[in-house]
């Protein structure tokens, strides 16, 4: 078969994927969203993926230095859930911001469009984007079903988006820091691309 004809394997990705709780990390109760970032990825990416999975303490220090840890493990993508409310230990969006090259606002701004559809609290969400390098840190809401929510939005009875979840733009923005090619499921989240940044059809 010519190369031309050949099928094209999808990008293997390496994706870290840190749940900030004191509580948590301590045992005083289970983890919730290191499970729910795993199963939505799995269920939303083509792409074969090794995940980096870290649960860790409310600490500024520590979560910054996780974060370093994870881009320079190779991770082209970090999600993070918890600590992005205005509690006294809530200081996941400054760890964050730390250890930024670029600020990312978007996607932010479009994750409390989305949770104020459900909740007038979505004002006190923190959540902030970064690039650090070539890997792009998203913050994510705390919940499980936020987590779902604001990765994958909002759609009608007919399967069609209301509003787009956060996840749709994250392939191409991964693209352009020079990361991996990452092919999500249609039903699940329509990434899009430029027409010619899009790979021929498989």
């Amino acid at each position: 078969m010519s190369e031309s004809n050949a099928t094209i394997p999808f990008d293997p990705v390496k994706i870290g994927i840190v749940s900030i709780s004191d509580r948590a990390s301590t045992g005083v109760y289970e983890d919730k969203g290191l499970p729910a970032l795993q199963d939505w990825l799995t269920k939303a990416l083509h792409n074969p993926i090794t995940f980096e999975s870290r649960l860790i303490p409310d600490e500024k220090d520590h979560i910054s230095a996780t974060l370093i840890e994870l881009v320079d493990a190779g991770c082209s993508l970090v999600l993070t859930t918890g600590g992005t409310g205005p509690a006294l230990r809530d200081v996941t969006p400054e760890a964050t911001l730390a250890v930024a090259d670029k600020e990312m606002p978007g996607f932010g701004e479009q994750m409390r469009q989305i949770s104020l559809k459900f909740v007038p609290t979505a004002i006190l969400s923190r959540q902030v984007a970064v690039i650090r390098g070539q890997s792009l840190i998203i913050n994510l809401p705390g919940q499980p079903k936020s987590i779902a929510e604001t990765l994958e939005g909002l759609k009608d009875a007919d399967g069609h988006a209301v509003v787009h979840g956060i996840f749709a733009a994250v392939p191409y923005c991964v693209d352009l820091i020079g990361g991996p090619y990452i092919e999500t499921k249609g039903e699940v989240c329509k990434a899009f691309r430029p027409k010619t940044a899009i790979r021929p059809a498989r």
